[in-house]
């Protein structure tokens, strides 16, 4: 593999391609009036909602010039989204490599829930925890949520 130089033709790592996990995408929950919790958070705590709750905007520590996103949302009690866990809550982690990642939890014998999903914003996939809570894994592509432009909380 060929030595990667900067602007300043300093050598640089190559990008970490690790299956892990690199930080938090998302916290979804019940609630019993998704637009009424949504309403009460941004008056009384100033986030900027809309129809799917707030997205948190953040630098990326290790390309601090990238931004990145959380996505925070209330859904209806009851919905089918958690399912099959019986859990109020459900984490988004943000990922890289989800492939492998997917590929180093199935030979763990963790509970696969469906298959990895492309979008132009992500790849997605669920699994369960040894809890019983459904958690969802996500490689964004951050720069869509960047060009859609947008109200986020900062």
């Amino acid at each position: 593999m060929a030595e990667q130089k900067n602007e300043s033709n300093e050598s640089i790592a190559p990008p970490d391609t690790t299956p892990r996990v690199t930080g938090i995408g998302g916290i979804f929950f019940f609630s019993d009036n998704p637009e009424k919790t949504r309403e009460w958070y941004a008056e009384n705590l100033g986030l900027e909602v809309n129809q799917w709750g707030s997205s948190f905007e953040f630098r990326n520590a290790n390309r601090p010039d990238e931004i990145n996103y959380l996505q925070w949302s209330p859904f209806e009690s009851g919905s089918e989204y958690f399912a099959p866990s019986e859990k109020e809550f459900m984490i988004n982690y943000r990922v890289q490599n989800i492939e492998g990642l997917v590929k180093n939890l199935k030979a763990k014998g963790v509970t696969i829930l469906d298959s990895i999903e492309t979008y132009d914003y992500g790849k997605f996939v669920h699994i369960m925890d040894a809890e019983g809570n459904k958690i969802e894994l996500w490689e964004p592509v951050d720069r869509v949520f960047t060009e859609m432009g947008g109200k986020t909380t900062k």
